[in-house]
């Protein structure tokens, strides 16, 4: 993996765009988001997707200076997650529910949703402390998606996070009873857990976010959308298809975590909506970053099975546009989202800046 310190990032020039994640008034049923067009006359080495944009080179000047290392601030964060996780979801009666429960949600993983969380927060002048209930909420609804999809039913996994799956563990119907408790322990937790100085009109804005997420509106749609295209032709198909599955099925949560940190925070209107874009952009990256791993990495690098999409025959980026398109769409998502940015305060957009980096350059 690359370094990750924001010193190490390469400049390419950019003349600044509309942020390509606003929400369209599209006549589809499906698309309910501005689809993302890539310029084909964009050339990306295909060795790395590092990229940055001059546009907000004046900040990353900053962060050299101040040599912030998102290393470190990571796994001090990812501590604090990992803690406030395991005294969340005790050992209790009764024990075989609560052992798959903790069984899935601490088995480790890189916390991105959290991370992304309380990172949102700090931005906009926010404790972590006030984000942790809200981050430890968006993990365990992640979790949850990761039992259930795990499932035979739907993607009949044996691994995940470099371990059996929780129904190989614990049973299927276990299994679909532990996502089953996360799910609404998520929206308990965040209501019960959450400082009482977050202003109760907060807080439940908070919860609407997080149930638009997982919902009709988010993960589920995503999902269904995702089984239904199993075995379509591509050609029929297209990127417009693949994009109302991913920004709903992994770019959704992202987009809460962020919002639930800029909402809990004490953020703006214009703050959280420059953090739902960012956090939308981040997210459809992921899954661009998602899909090129498993074709081009082993299950063993990645902790999961690989190659699984080409099994189940599945709409992938590179099945439509090829790798070199798909490495190449996800650096202008890179791009993207780090110019949603642009007029923070610097010592706070660090993080942020460098999770966008690290996710376009992560290895599984």
């Amino acid at each position: 993996m690359a370094s990750m310190t924001l010193g190490s990032l390469v400049h390419h020039h950019h003349h600044h765009q509309s942020s390509p994640c606003s929400i369209s008034t599209r006549s589809s049923s499906f698309m309910t988001l501005k689809p993302i067009v890539i310029n084909p006359k964009r050339t990306v080495s295909s060795s790395s997707f590092i990229v940055s944009s001059s546009i907000v080179r004046k900040q990353d000047n900053h962060m050299k200076s101040s040599s912030f290392d998102f290393m470190s601030y990571m796994v001090r964060k990812v501590e604090t997650v990992n803690r406030a996780l395991d005294l969340a979801v005790p050992l209790q009666e009764p024990l075989k529910i609560h052992e798959a429960m903790r069984y899935s949600l601490l088995a480790g993983g890189k916390r991105i949703r959290p991370l992304l969380c309380i990172a949102a927060c700090e931005l906009v002048g926010g404790e972590a402390s006030v984000a942790m209930p809200a981050a430890c909420a968006v993990e365990m609804i992640h979790t949850m998606s990761l039992i259930h999809d795990d499932l035979p039913c739907i993607d009949n996994d044996d691994l995940r996070r470099g371990k059996p799956t929780n129904h190989k563990v614990f049973g299927e119907n276990v299994a679909v009873l532990a996502g089953d408790a996360l799910l609404p322990f998520a929206f308990e937790h965040l209501v019960t857990a959450t400082s009482p100085e977050v202003s109760p009109v907060r807080l439940v804005r908070a919860v609407g976010e997080l149930a638009k997420a997982v919902g009709v509106e988010g993960v589920a749609a995503g999902q269904v959308a995702d089984i239904s295209s199993e075995g379509l032709d591509s050609n029929e198909v297209g990127l417009e298809h693949l994009e109302f599955i991913h920004l709903h099925k992994t770019a959704a949560l992202l987009e809460a975590s962020a919002v639930l940190g800029g909402i809990v925070g004490g953020g703006s209107e214009d703050e959280i909506e420059k953090l739902r874009q960012y956090a939308r952009c981040v997210g459809l990256l992921f899954q661009v970053v998602d899909d090129i791993l498993d074709v081009t990495k082993s299950s063993q690098e990645l902790g999961k099975t690989a190659g699984k999409d080409l099994v189940a025959d599945k709409l992938t980026y590179p099945k439509i546009m090829g790798l070199e398109k798909s490495r190449e769409f996800a650096e202008k998502l890179c791009r993207d989202a780090r110019e949603q940015l642009l007029g923070f305060v610097s010592d706070r957009v660090a993080p942020l800046l460098a999770l966008a980096n690290y996710i376009a350059n992560r290895q599984n």
